[in-house]
């Protein structure tokens, strides 16, 4: 399987893109080169995991690619809070971060299980 095949990169990747197009014309530069490679950082780390080839390296890349999830959401907030974003599409970002770091909980979760021998 490629991590291409994987919904949760495929929809971070989506979500990546979003940030691109809707945040091009942001003039704060610091804010915009601070939100765009987290969004970025999620599918990349994902990939780069795949890339690595051990259970252990693709493990510590999704724990990356999670954090990632947090960081998103934090600058998403508040990037709402101070009018960068539109309030309905940063809630719609929000969620949809939510939803990629509890499915990368759950990858996570049955890549520890494999690591963790039988008593």
């Amino acid at each position: 399987m490629s991590f291409k095949e994987l919904v949760v990169w495929r929809r971070s990747a989506r979500l990546s893109a979003d940030l691109y197009r809707h945040l091009v014309d942001l003039r704060d530069f610091g804010f915009r080169d601070q939100i765009t490679p987290a969004g970025l950082s999620v599918p990349s780390n994902i990939a780069e995991g795949y890339g690595r080839g051990s259970t252990k390296e693709t493990l510590r890349f999704r724990y990356y690619a999670k954090g990632s999830c947090a960081e998103l959401q934090t600058q998403l907030y508040i990037g709402m809070e101070i009018g960068y974003i539109d309030r309905e599409i940063g809630r719609t970002w929000v969620a949809e971060s939510e939803e990629l770091a509890a499915m990368l909980g759950a990858l996570i979760k049955t890549k520890q299980h494999r690591l963790t021998p039988d008593p």
